[in-house]
């Protein structure tokens, strides 16, 4: 039974936020067990588990590129899907739907060629040394024939939380990380492959999603259909999206480039355990990340929507929800990590020297954490109301302008140099929070403005 297509504009803010945000926040813990669940068993394969858990931590950075360019359309794309339905215009939402369906396939297909002809230079480049080159290699060549389920699997999905649909994407991604999670060990210790049995069980589980997903858009329940006639990309209609996803774009490849910087830098001052620390650290802030984006993405359809309907009341309340969830949960987590990091590193090494470095390299790392759930809130609010320049702004100014210079500029400041490279990241989360608060405050008042105005 198809459910209220309105509902989004009038059901009470706070039960909305609710059942759409649990959704996304199981399915972006459960998203984020599937992620760090390959490291973990790598991590404890016995006799070479340090140095394979550095080398896919060398992967890292190409991974996140392909998470990237699926953002820089779904992410970008969802929201004009969600706003056009605001408008009550849906064919022009199926229209959006399409056009970035056929967009991604063309993105995958040239990211899977590039992934497979030049994956051991760009390795090299990232970070991975002698000692580990074999494992990035042995795992990133099969992660590559896997690009089109990452592609579809993450962009499609956020087309179906857009919509209201959270539990039906939380399944998604529970699919998958189920799949991942029982795969794992049958191909990594079972079958004795090791890191490649750790992407093959990869790419099979993103498969399982992608034909969930497709299944789901093709079916009766959705309210856009995935119809072959818009699947073309036509630039005015696929254009607006990827400006509006470029910020996610910037956000999550720039991570990729920071991860480079980190780990060349690490690899100078600290060779390959503060390589494999590093690994360690960036999985424990997935801990922090993706719930937050949980929230913020069960919170996009309702800022959306609402913004589109033009009714700012509703918008206001909605970003107020958001704040204050993030900015829970963002000092607990931190309180948390602070008290007892030993217990997050432990999950990741079973290695007495690796444990024993990254455990005080993971509270400097995650010290301005405690801040951050404001600039998820607000953030996402930017992306929400189609606000692509602000998103943007804010994305490059944390990454670009503030923490790549820093990773270069605090070593050079410390007596500890391997030290200052992970000082780098709180710095920068701090003057980064700042600076995003103050634009938001200047650019959501006259958002809002602008639409009292129009709803007069």
């Amino acid at each position: 039974m198809q459910q209220d297509k309105k509902f989004l504009g009038h059901a009470p803010v706070g039960r909305l936020l609710f059942k759409l945000a649990l959704p996304t926040v199981v399915a972006q813990l459960v998203n984020m067990l599937y992620n760090v669940v390959d490291r973990i068993y790598i991590g404890h394969i016995e006799g070479y588990g340090d140095l394979a858990l550095t080398g896919v931590g060398v992967c890292l950075p190409l991974i996140m590129i392909v998470s990237a360019f699926a953002a820089l359309v779904g992410s970008g794309g969802a929201p004009r899907a969600s706003i056009a339905m605001g408008e009550n215009n849906y064919e022009k939402a199926e229209r959006i739907l399409g056009g970035c369906f056929g967009l991604q396939l063309i993105i995958s297909v040239i990211l899977t060629a590039v992934l497979l002809l030049w994956n051991k230079p760009l390795l090299l480049a990232f970070g991975a040394s002698e000692n580990t080159i074999t494992y990035a290699t042995e795992y990133m060549r099969i992660y590559a024939v896997g690009t089109l389920f990452v592609q579809l699997t993450l962009g499609m999905n956020a087309f179906i939380s857009a919509q209201g649909f959270t539990r039906v994407s939380m399944l998604s991604v529970i699919i998958g990380a189920a799949a991942n999670i029982v795969l794992d060990p049958i191909f990594i210790y079972g079958l004795g492959l090791g890191v490649r049995g750790a992407a093959i069980a990869t790419v099979l589980s993103q498969a399982a999603s992608t034909v969930w997903i497709i299944l789901f858009l093709l079916g009766k329940r959705t309210n856009l259909k995935l119809r072959p006639k818009y699947m073309l990309p036509v630039p005015r209609v696929v254009l607006p999206c990827v400006a509006l996803g470029l910020a996610t774009f910037v956000m999550q490849s720039s991570e990729s480039v920071i991860a480079i910087c980190f780990n060349t830098s690490l690899r100078t001052y600290g060779g390959d355990i503060a390589v494999g620390a590093m690994t360690i650290l960036t999985s424990v802030m997935q801990f922090a990340m993706l719930p937050m984006q949980g929230v913020a993405q069960g919170a996009q359809p309702i800022l959306s929507y609402n913004f589109g309907a033009k009714k700012p009341d509703r918008v206001k309340h909605t970003y107020k929800l958001l704040l204050v969830t993030c900015v829970i949960y963002s000092v607990t987590l931190w309180a948390a990590v602070m008290c007892f990091p030993q217990l997050f590193v432990g999950m990741f090494t079973n290695k007495p020297e690796l444990a024993a470095f990254a455990t005080p390299m993971l509270r400097i790392y995650y010290a301005g954490m405690v801040l951050f759930g404001i600039q998820i809130a607000c953030q996402m609010t930017f992306v929400s109301l189609g606000q692509a320049l602000c998103s943007v702004t804010v994305a490059v100014m944390r990454k670009f302008v503030l923490l790549l210079p820093l990773i270069y500029i605090v070593p050079a400041l410390v007596e500890n140099k391997t030290t200052g490279v992970y000082l780098a990241e709180p710095l920068a989360d701090v003057l980064a929070v700042t600076f995003t608060a103050i634009l938001f405050v200047f650019v959501f008042k006259r958002a809002m403005k602008g639409l009292e105005k129009e709803a007069e």
